[in-house]
């Protein structure tokens, strides 16, 4: 097999005559089409939806248009999840824990520096679960863990936070992806467990200073295959076939993976069509190296096309 690096992160692999470019985790394995539709989160849970899988209840609304936002806050029975409701990811303008319009206004705002539409959601308790399919088959199944510090007695959380960035950034990339921002994610975090950026805890007590899990380190990440029961197996691939990706990584929410969502009231969160490899990789447990079957995929379609496509 050879690598050719063409600049810009862009590589073309070739294995015996037939080839295929990637960048990142972007391939070619998915149209462009899909991708737009499955950049659309409002559009995802509706056809989710139709074919019986379960999403968080939410509603639509934007700066310009608040009250079907507010009235959906009213009604809620516990903390709300506002974001942008197209083309983000890794956690992009994601506020968690909102409960009053204060917390709205500022989370909308922050939202619509990625886009004029918004989403107002259900936080649904349990756990975040990554399921990583190829064309209808399971790879890999993840459990992202929200970031967490450890007290020492001592340090206030702030102290505990930067240290865990210069731990991070020791470690490189086997630790961390990226480093954990102060913001108004983390404050309101912190607030839903009595706490602030100024508290000290206990000797060997993990805070989780995040909800949103986006910017967890590896040790955060745990191997869970084994735990997924058959019917959650089955709605990720029904996901995925909504949006019509072949590779594709589910987000699930749930507090027991062992039992189907119907019965815990868990709820299929995002399908992902660039899904990052970094969870598969940096974790506890065994890696799995999903590259690899995505790229011998990706030389398989190269070779059944006609010699004047490659």
């Amino acid at each position: 097999m050879e690598v050719e690096p063409l600049g810009d992160e862009i590589l073309r692999i070739t294995r015996e005559g037939f080839c295929t470019k990637v960048c990142g985790n972007w391939t070619a394995i998915d149209d462009p089409v899909t991708l737009a539709l499955a950049g659309n989160k409002a559009a995802v849970y509706r056809l989710l939806a139709r074919e019986g899988l379960p999403v968080p209840r939410h509603a639509l609304f934007s700066m310009d248009r608040m009250a079907p936002a507010r009235e959906y806050l009213r009604r809620a029975t516990g903390p709300c999840v506002v974001k942008p409701a197209r083309d983000t990811g890794a956690g992009m303008g994601v506020a968690t824990g909102v409960r009053t319009l204060r917390q709205l206004r500022r989370a909308a705002a922050v939202a619509a520096v990625y886009d004029h539409e918004l989403i107002i959601e259900q936080q649904v308790r349990g756990g975040n679960y990554r399921l990583l399919y190829l064309d209808g088959v399971l790879l890999d199944a993840v459990r992202r863990h929200p970031p967490t510090v450890v007290g020492d007695g001592r340090s206030t959380i702030r102290r505990l936070v930067h240290r865990a960035n210069a731990e991070r950034l020791s470690g490189g990339f086997a630790a961390a992806q990226v480093l954990l921002t102060i913001d108004a994610e983390m404050r309101r975090t912190l607030a839903s467990q009595g706490l602030s950026l100024r508290s000290v805890p206990a000797a060997g007590r993990g805070v989780v200073v995040k909800t949103v899990i986006n910017e967890n380190a590896a040790v955060d990440n745990e191997a869970v295959g084994q735990r997924i029961c058959p019917a959650i197996v089955a709605d990720g691939a029904r996901a995925a076939a909504c949006v019509g990706a072949r590779l594709a990584g589910v987000d699930v929410i749930t507090e027991d993976p062992s039992r189907p969502l119907a019965e815990t009231g868990g709820v299929i969160l995002e399908v992902n069509t660039t899904p990052g490899f970094y969870y598969h990789y940096h974790r506890r447990g065994e890696a799995v190296p999903v590259a690899i079957d995505v790229l011998r995929r990706l030389i398989e379609d190269s070779s059944n096309k006609p010699s004047r496509a490659l």
